[in-house]
């Protein structure tokens, strides 16, 4: 069993493995590729590889950033233009798709060494592996939007993904791809998947979507949804796994 946490892409990441046996080697594995996709793709290091590819100094594109960039244009067209790594006056900016990706190719590195069970927790994002307990799922809580010390739900997860996307952290940095206005309609977007490329880049652009990304999110194949919108009005999938059904902030 392992824990570790480390400030990457500018947020905290941690990991609580639950396996037994040495896994120093794959959390340092796992680690050291985040730090690495901070260095290649953040638009806010003027020497990453977004940076230059952006200001034309490279045109031949890494299979990572091609990924990158092909998951970015597959969202905009997905969500009708909301979601999009390319606002108008701005420099590229993929970090809507990358944090995701990013996570779960971590995970997977993680699994790839053999880990079973596990949690990887970016900011509240978080991919899952096996059960921390036997018969027991992990538990992700869902911070309330507007009572930081609350939560307004807690998910079951077993080997998926769980994102949440709102502006109770960074402010309004989530902009309607289609006016680059902030997003408004919605106080916050949690989705549930069984990766976190597809959770994280959904709730993103869900809350870009405003209002209409409710019955959007809800539509996708694939994944549950928790919404709360700018009324305080609370929209579930009637699949979401709960880890407390009894409770009322779960139920209502």
């Amino acid at each position: 069993m392992a824990t570790h946490v480390e400030q990457v892409m500018g947020l905290p990441v941690s990991l609580d493995l639950r396996d037994e046996g040495d896994f120093t080697g794959a959390v340092a594995d796992a680690f050291r590729w985040l730090r690495e996709v901070d260095a290649r793709f953040s638009p806010f290091r003027s020497g990453s590889e977004v940076c230059r590819y952006d200001r034309g100094e490279t045109t031949e594109l890494s299979a990572d950033l091609d990924e990158v960039l092909g998951l970015c244009a597959y969202y905009e067209d997905l969500s009708g233009g909301a979601f999009s790594a390319r606002l108008p006056g701005r420099g590229l900016d993929p970090c809507a798709v990358v944090k995701g990706w990013a996570v779960q190719r971590a995970a997977d590195r993680l699994h790839a060494a053999g880990a079973r069970r596990f949690c990887l927790n970016a900011g509240g994002d978080v991919v899952t592996a096996g059960e921390p307990e036997p018969g027991r799922p992990w538990r992700v809580g869902i911070r309330h939007p507007e009572q930081p010390e609350a939560v307004c739900a807690v998910v079951a997860s077993r080997d998926g993904a769980v994102a949440t996307s709102a502006a109770y952290e960074r402010g309004t940095h989530v902009l309607d791809g289609r006016t680059g206005l902030p997003a408004t309609g919605l106080l916050s977007v949690t989705v549930v998947a069984e990766d976190l490329t597809h959770a994280d880049a959904l709730a993103t652009a869900a809350f870009a979507l405003g209002a209409d990304g409710i019955a959007w999110a809800a539509e996708q194949p694939g994944c549950d949804v928790l919404i709360v919108d700018a009324q305080r009005r609370v929209h579930r999938s009637p699949g979401l796994a709960l880890a407390c059904p009894e409770c009322p902030q779960c139920t209502r």
